[in-house]
């Protein structure tokens, strides 16, 4: 039996050609750990006339996790926060009740080519989180530990790992790295919480004796350490933690309480949510399922 189920994702549009890789949620499995939501962008090149800015939109019950390769955007959001989100951050958006936030190119980076590539995560909330008060957490690159290993290096974003812990903080066992393995490295993947996938940003590697093609979520079976190898290097990412059970989805909503989505789509409809300042624009609610 393999200790490996692999998700290959699926592209989606996100509007004016911004094409993402979702690799969570799938058909095979909704979460790994409290995460639910995998897209990665990019690496992609902007034209001076191309225009990827996210307008407000709103989230409940959720927490998002950016986390950039290359680019920039300005996060701001109906708390009053604006902040300029760069590569090696960890930005930890807890939705809670309701938060409305945009994501924009930074006004320096308009009128000029530029490259964007990146993760956007969520994670689901405890269900006795999911009404909290809506925050930003924002982690500088420096502030964030990275364990030098003989032919890998790697980043602790979130959790602990390797003998280092993030100072992320989150509100159920969590755990994202980011590793940079040598031409022809081998690391083992240690097991430091109950569910773990490893995603390979850019090269096709092995886990243990498996071949698991770039760009294609690799679950682990609970337990087992396989060892990660890349002939020509790569950059990986481990996600994982604490599973919390089944989440109702519908748009940009997440609860464990289905009549709670119904809720937020029709406060969002009638633009009951908290605006974000400065803004005027926002995406409106799509086509409701039944």
């Amino acid at each position: 039996m393999s200790e490996l189920q692999l998700i290959r994702p699926h592209a989606k549009d996100l509007g004016g050609g911004f094409m993402v890789r979702r690799s969570l949620p799938a058909a095979q499995r909704q979460a790994v750990g409290p995460f639910l939501f995998f897209d990665h962008f990019g690496p992609i090149t902007a034209g001076p006339a191309d225009n990827h800015d996210v307008r407000p939109h709103p989230h409940i019950g959720l927490a998002t996790v950016t986390y950039l390769f290359e680019g920039a955007q300005v996060h701001r959001d109906s708390t009053g926060v604006v902040q300029l989100i760069e590569p090696g951050a960890i930005n930890w958006m807890t939705a809670g009740r309701g938060i409305v936030h945009s994501e924009r190119t930074p006004a320096e980076w308009r009128g000029r080519t530029r490259r964007s590539h990146g993760l956007q995560l969520w994670c689901a909330l405890p269900a006795e989180h999911e009404e909290d008060p809506p925050s930003f957490q924002h982690t500088p690159a420096q502030q964030l530990p990275e364990v030098v290993l003989p032919q890998a290096a790697v980043r602790v974003l979130i959790g602990a790992a390797f003998g280092a812990t993030s100072p992320v903080s989150t509100l159920s066992p969590t755990l994202y790295l980011d590793i940079a393995l040598a031409a022809g490295g081998s690391l083992a993947i240690p097991n430091v919480a109950q569910e773990r996938a490893v995603y390979s940003v850019d090269a096709d590697i092995t886990l243990g004796s498996e071949p698991v093609p770039a760009a294609t979520l690799a679950v682990l079976a609970p337990g087992v350490q396989p060892t990660l190898h890349a002939a020509t290097g790569a950059r990986v990412v481990v996600i994982g933690g604490q599973p919390l059970g089944h989440r109702f989805m519908a748009w940009n909503f997440v609860s464990s309480r289905k009549e709670r989505l119904r809720e937020a789509e029709d406060a969002w409809e009638a633009q009951r949510f908290a605006p974000v300042p400065g803004e005027t624009e926002f995406i409106p609610l799509p086509p409701r399922r039944p």
